[in-house]
């Protein structure tokens, strides 16, 4: 690493004729003093130790500590370099221009120690899923005190640190309460450093944790559909847990399992389904941790029915053709057993109900819709027949008439003749004379 400066010595030497910056070194590498004359009358430079001691005089070293080089000498500068820093070495540095008066400043050397160890303690190499655990991680021998911060996989976590000084070092420990589930199992919990001496110095431990079975039922055969009479159901179950699962059995829940089951491991076979079958069976699954459970409702339906193709019959009258069709084929209900999740409520599956549903109201609409478009036909051939009969009765009484007017003189030999012998004869002729006044 390089040491690092600032301009502190300089700001404290404003108005001087010297310039010299403060170093901060990490333990270990190497720190470099330079004092600089801004104008140059050549005047004897040298440096001091924290202890007033001549380390350089001009390019003259009088001091026995071969740590300390020459890097550059001229009439405006005198740098020297030191290795090896150690924390010993830390303290003011004096720059001396012999000049009259004579002038002075100073530069401050800060010794950076990055922690020698990082260690995580964990309360529990393996623990069970629900407890909490504690980890302590602890960084020694900083300077300055160092900052831990504390990672699960990529998600920080808070801790609490607790500070130690010896003498000019620090030892500094953070705790972390963890409360684990199987989701941490071989998860690594991260220790990071901060400090201004050490990038990316982090040290790990992976998480261990102990679970009860996870259980899960899934039906092989039929692979969709409902459980029919007379059909074979196939089912299979899984568990997965740490440690594995030992223990794998099938039962019937609230009832006995019936003979003709056939349970072959984690498999469970009925080869000809029937009513009696109805009911709730159970996958259980155990390990050293506690066990757990799955269950799967069967509800087994009435075998399928074939139904006749729907038949259209054709009436044709004189105006409109009439079409009955036949409504007498019938729609089964469909509902069938069902996988559940883990030891969760026996529900059944509303998926399969609502397309069995859907397919009755269909075929019920469709029936629906020929009776009334046979009550249509019926009504209008009825109304067509009314008027034909209507025509033909008025198209029967049309033709000639008689009145009594002209009663007797069918006989006459003129109209003069016929007029006098109609009924009234004169009688009848005098009072139908009208006067005109």
């Amino acid at each position: 690493m390089h040491a690092s400066v600032s301009l502190a010595a300089e700001i404290r030497g404003h108005g001087q004729n010297l310039v010299t910056e403060d170093v901060t070194v990490v333990e270990g590498d190497v720190a470099t003093i330079s004092c600089r004359v801004k104008n140059s009358d050549d005047s004897v430079i040298q440096l001091l130790n924290p202890n007033r001691q001549t380390i350089y005089f001009r390019d003259f070293r009088p001091l026995k500590d071969s740590r300390f080089q020459l890097v550059n000498f001229s009439n405006s500068e005198l740098r020297v370099s030191l290795t090896n820093v150690s924390i010993s070495d830390e303290g003011r540095y004096f720059c001396q221009l012999y000049t009259d008066p004579p002038q002075e400043i100073y530069t401050t050397i800060t010794v950076l120690v990055p922690p020698r160890n990082l260690v995580i303690d964990i309360e529990k190499e393996t623990a069970v899923e629900g407890e909490e655990i504690e980890l302590n991680c602890t960084a020694m021998a900083s300077r300055p005190a160092t900052t831990i911060r504390w990672f699960k996989g990529n998600k920080e976590l808070k801790g609490k640190s607790e500070v130690e000084r010896w003498s000019d070092m620090y030892t500094v420990t953070s705790q972390l309460l963890l409360k684990v589930g199987r989701e941490d199992d071989g998860v690594p919990v991260i220790c990071l450093v901060d400090h201004p001496a050490v990038k990316d110095l982090q040290t790990q431990r992976y998480l261990e944790v102990m679970y009860k079975p996870q259980v899960r039922v899934s039906q092989n055969y039929p692979l969709q559909g409902l459980t029919r009479e007379g059909e074979p159901l196939e089912l299979t179950c899984t568990a997965f847990g740490k440690p594995q699962p030992t223990d794998m059995r099938w039962l019937r829940v609230d009832d006995e399992m019936p003979q003709h089951v056939v349970v072959s491991g984690s498999n469970l076979l009925i080869s000809n389904l029937n009513k009696t079958d109805n009911g709730t069976y159970r996958c259980e699954a155990s390990n050293a941790v506690g066990k757990s459970h799955a269950d799967y409702m069967l509800f087994v339906y009435d075998p399928p029915t074939t139904i006749p193709p729907p038949t259209t019959t054709t009436t044709t009258t004189t105006t409109i053709p009439t079409t009955i069709t036949d409504t007498t084929a019938t729609t089964e209900p469909a509902v069938h057993g069902f996988t559940q999740l883990p030891n969760s409520a026996e529900e059944l599956d509303y998926g399969d109900l609502s397309d069995s549903r859907a397919g009755e109201d269909g075929a019920i609409r469709s029936v629906d819709h020929a009776v009334v478009g046979g009550v249509v036909a019926v009504v209008v051939f009825a109304m067509l027949c009314l008027l034909i009969i209507l025509g033909r009765y008025f198209a029967r009484h049309k033709g000639t008439y008689f009145t009594h007017e002209a009663k007797g003189a069918d006989d006459a030999a003129d109209a003069d003749t016929a007029i006098i012998n109609a009924e009234g004869g004169q009688n009848n002729s005098e009072e139908k004379k009208e006067y005109f006044i």
